[in-house]
This record gives structure tokens, sequence and C-alpha cells, in this order.
């Protein structure tokens, strides 16, 4: 075993602990919101260690590549910047669905933030309406 091997296997088993966390988030997690930003950013982590571990691990035996290090640094680069816009993607569709907020939650920004937009929309209008006469 050389050092290559020996930093991929760790990268792995760090990727595992990750989903882990992952799945102990979707338990633990009182909504919808919560379990959903909880399993994302934690899959999100553990994906990169798995695939970035397996590409060092690769390298470090005897039928590896640098092809395989590429691959997976490319699959890696991918997830990092597809599972966050997936994962907001769903949060907004759960919202606009009218999916609650755990009665717990103290803070809905997006909810303020369309209040305000309502309320800039409401003083525009009137202005529009009485003075180009």
């Amino acid at each position: 075993m050389n050092a290559l091997t020996a930093i991929g296997e760790i990268l792995v088993l760090l990727g595992t602990f990750f989903y882990f966390l992952s799945a102990l988030g979707l338990i633990r997690m009182p909504d919808v919101y919560n379990r959903m930003q909880t399993s994302t950013k934690s899959a999100t982590l553990g994906s990169l260690g798995v695939l970035v571990g397996v590409g060092i691990w690769a390298l470090g035996t005897d039928f590896g590549s640098a092809a395989w290090l590429t691959k997976t640094i490319v699959i890696a680069v991918f997830l990092l910047l597809t599972n966050p816009i997936s994962a907001h993607a769903l949060i907004r569709a759960a919202y606009k669905s009218g999916i609650p907020l755990w009665e717990g939650s103290i803070v809905d920004k997006y909810k303020e933030h369309l209040e305000a937009k309502e309320r800039e929309e409401v003083e525009e209008t009137p202005a529009e309406e009485g003075g180009a006469e």
C-alpha cells in the first residue's frame, strides 16, 4: 500500500461518513426544508469525498491511471454545481405548493421577500395609471 492508496481510502471513508450524516439529517430534521438543506450539503460533501477518493485510490494501484482521477474530478465538479441548484429548485417548488414550515421556524425570508415585492408593485401601479396625462 502506498501513500496515494491510503489517501484515497481515507477520502472514501470521509465521504461515507458524510453520507451517514445525510441519512441522519433526513431522520432528525422536522420539515422538508430542513431535511433538504441538511441532506444536500452532506450528500454533496460525501459524493465529493468518495469520487475524488476513488480517483486518487486508483492512482495508487497497479491498474490505475491519471484518466481515473480526471474523470472523477470532472464528475465531482458537475455534482458540486448541480446538487445545490436542484435542491433549491425542489425547495422552492415545495414552498410554492404550500408545504408548511415547521411550527418552530422563526424566520421566513422568502415570504418577507414576496411581501416586499408585492408592496413595491402596489406603490408603482397608481403612479403609472394617473401620471401620464
